[in-house]
């Protein structure tokens, strides 16, 4: 590894290979999941900072998209989890006039949805949003791809601005206030106009301020509404920090933090009026293995823990766990012999314990780092010998694309031979097998569908499973038809997914079905690094071709300053990896060198222009979200009356232009959140002064982890790096799932 002095002269080269920085020598990414701590800017998942989607209801599009299809197919999931209850018995305008309270809401609502600062500030770790629920009882059906989300009448959007007008709010935002209430919308926020809270961005102090404004001296801390349009926000503010619940105790400390009298009573009303559901999980002893309720002695109490959680994310984790439960308990279809899967395994090298433990179960867990990678696809190769109808689904086009060279043998897992040739993404478009998450849902990729709306495979390798939120996992187990195989597949050591939920961390603790770990390790210094990040040992390396070099920084200027010669020059030069295929990764959006600044001056210095369309310019390099929770990294190839046209991993896109400011953001520097999913040949990652108070090892192991060949890491925190590896794992969340999944009887195999 090389360490560089501070910067004297303008030549950014990486320094000598072996030197070692006294302080620092095993270079370590550190970042945090959530804000820098300048800015306190979370860690924005969205890809273009999209925290406003929320809102997505209010959002019309002008073509017939990807990301359509998945809207409208999360408004089917809607619909469905809208009758399971009853059985149960757009961008905001200009600002610029208005002032004092309404001008402080307005900016608040707009700085969530620019990504300016990050919807959760209640809970740690504030992560964008989430997908809904799939009802257990039925499949989901594929969603017409010209099907688009419709916007509020526009009489509603009138009544709502004049209510907004009387009550001092900015009348800017009446169209998100009609898409988030829905029919009737002025008559509710009239009635109560805490109501506002859900629109994203708006905080409590600005609700209470417009409900004085309604009410008069009604308005008090005290009002039954207040206390539960503020337990719904808490609510979503932890879910936008990745738990799908809350324990009570941390609920009513929240409500009381807000200025809310009667916490307990503000729950309580809460669950009377069917905003929130309240569970109560049984808890083992620590190291017990898990009981079901029939183990349980006649009388013995068994310590509980209640729970308190929105619905969309109970029916969630419900589903979830009873499709688990449907894998794991019916057998898989039989295709082939015993003899037949043996003779496969034989054949698979590393692979064989994979294919043996597939041949016999519904449901099995693999782990390992990027090399491993080659094990499911030996499985895949097995399968398909065998006449099974297999697939794989990637988190984002950048994996499909190189699990399509791997599997068809262009490419090994570390990215050895990936760099394809400039027609190779079309190429791997068109083999069979590989899709995305987003494109096997909404029917745009895969198999498509059989006529109980089940995906049409008998096999399904999920890749990139620790990105799996806990509504995405729903609707992908509720998607497979009886007698099909699932097998999750991904490196346990990266940041958990952008939504809600820690799926594949929950069912590697609940041990219910096999588990094979690769034994296949990341080859060179680069995987001799991020291998011992993931142990929580930051260790020195050496690196003789280069692999991995420290430059030494004294403030997020000089930061910026470095990050931009290493991206334009020295890497190019020194490592020969071109700056179009190098990615800067930093902790944050905000502060000096965070990811605004970053790009900012890569722009200036890479692609410099006046940014005429939405302030893009042809040729800029951009971090896109067709929907909330995920981005997809692109290049703006034109623009015209339809909107901007995006060349993303080989597939031409338009985002019209009234989603621009929502849905795209500058892509040469990215979050570990927004990177996590894809690799690059060379990886430079900013570790300002500012972020040594968020860093945490799954951030430092996801960033490093990135790179294919070459990691720079552009270090200003000192000893804080080596300290969040050995000492800061990934920070809790709060789930159910663990308690779900405890009844299913143990793996056998």
């Amino acid at each position: 590894m090389s360490t560089e002095p501070p910067e004297t002269t303008e030549n950014s080269e990486p320094g000598t290979p072996g030197a070692a920085a006294q302080d620092g020598a095993a270079a370590s990414g550190s970042g945090g999941e959530g804000a820098d701590s300048t800015s306190t800017d979370g860690e924005d998942v969205t890809g273009a900072e999209s925290d406003g989607a929320q809102g997505e209801a209010s959002e019309s599009a002008a073509q017939q998209s990807e990301a359509e299809a998945e809207l409208a197919a999360q408004r089917v999931e809607r619909e469905r989890i809208a009758r399971r209850k009853a059985e149960r018995a757009a961008p905001v305008d200009s600002g610029a006039k208005l002032s004092g309270q309404a001008a402080d809401l307005l900016a608040a609502v707009r700085a969530v949805e620019s990504g300016a600062k990050p919807t959760a500030t209640v809970f740690s770790e504030p992560e964008p949003p989430r997908r809904p629920a799939a009802e257990p009882a039925r499949r989901p059906e594929p969603a017409p791809v010209s099907a688009a989300p419709a916007a509020p009448a526009s009489e509603t959007v009138e009544s709502v601005r004049a209510v907004l007008t009387e009550g001092g709010a900015p009348e800017a935002l009446a169209a998100q206030v009609a898409a988030a209430l829905g029919e009737g919308a002025a008559d509710q926020l009239r009635a109560d106009p805490w109501q506002l809270l859900r629109v994203a961005g708006v905080r409590p102090e600005q609700a209470d301020g417009f409900a004085r404004a309604l009410l008069g001296a009604g308005a008090g801390p005290d009002d039954e509404r207040r206390g539960r349009a503020v337990t719904v926000w808490l609510l979503e503010q932890a879910a936008l920090a990745g738990h799908t619940a809350l324990e009570l105790p941390a609920l009513t400390a929240a409500l009381a933090q807000r200025g809310v009298p009667e916490a307990d009573a503000a729950v309580q009303n809460t669950l009377a009026e069917g905003e929130a559901l309240a569970f109560q999980d049984a808890l083992d002893e620590p190291g017990a293995p898990a009981r079901r309720d029939e183990e349980a002695e006649e009388g013995e109490e068994r310590p509980v823990r209640v729970l308190v959680g929105l619905e969309r994310y109970a029916l969630a984790e419900e589903s979830l766990a009873d499709g688990l439960g449907r894998l794991i308990n019916s057998a898989p279809k039989q295709d082939g012999s015993a003899e037949d899967w043996e003779r496969e395994a034989g054949g698979a090298g590393s692979a064989a314990d994979l294919v043996r433990a597939v041949a016999g179960h519904g449901l099995v867990l693999h782990t390992g780092g990027e090399a491993s990678r080659a094990e499911p696809a030996a499985l895949l190769r097995a399968a398909r010998a065998l006449g099974l109808r297999a697939w794989a689904a990637t988190a984002g086009p950048q994996g499909k694309e190189r699990f399509s060279a791997l599997l068809s043998g262009r490419g090994d897992a570390t990215g050895a031979g990936a760099e394809l040739p400039g027609d190779a993404s079309e190429t791997a478009a068109e083999l069979p097998g590989v899709a995305t998450v987003a494109g096997l849902l909404s029917g745009a990729e895969g198999p498509g569908r059989d006529a109980d709306g089940a995906f049409d495979l008998d096999l399904l390798v999920l890749l990139d499973a620790p990105q799996l939120d806990v509504e995405t996992a729903a609707l992908l187990t509720e998607s497979l038809p009886d007698g099909a195989r699932l097998v999750l597949a991904g490196d346990p050591g990266v940041l958990w997914s952008a939504g809600p939920g820690r799926v594949f961390a929950d069912l590697l603790g609940a041990r219910i079905c096999p588990q094979i770990a690769s034994r296949l390790p990341d080859p060179g210094p680069l995987g001799e690094l991020v291998s011992g990040v993931g142990i929580g040992e930051l260790n020195q390396v050496e690196a003789p071709g280069k692999e991995v070099v420290i430059v030494p920084v004294r403030d997020g200027g000089e930061a910026v300053h470095r990050t931009v010669q290493l991206v334009a020059d020295s890497v190019p030069r020194a490592i020969g990896v071109p700056a179009e295929q190098t990615q800067v990764i930093t902790p944050g959006h905000g502060g000096a060198a965070g990811t605004r600044a970053l790009n900012a001056a890569l722009k200036e210095r890479l692609n410099p222009g006046p940014g005429r369309f939405g302030g893009f310019d042809p040729g800029d390099r951009v971090a896109y979200s067709p929907a909330p929770g995920r981005t997809v990294p692109g290049q703006v190839v034109k623009a015209d009356a339809e909107g901007l046209h995006l060349s993303c991993a080989g597939e031409a896109v338009v985002v019209p232009k009234e989603r621009v400011e929502q849905s795209l953001r500058h892509g040469w520097a990215l979050t570990a959140h927004q990177a996590a999913g894809a690799r690059w040949p060379a990886v430079v990652v900013v570790l300002p002064g500012d972020a040594a108070q968020v860093l945490s090892r799954p951030w430092v192991y996801t960033a490093f982890s990135r790179a294919d060949r070459h990691l720079s890491v552009v270090h200003g925190v000192e000893q804080a790096l080596a300290r969040a590896v050995a000492e800061i794992p990934a920070k809790p969340r709060t789930t159910r799932l663990p308690a779900l999944l405890a009844p299913q009887p143990p793996a056998t195999g």
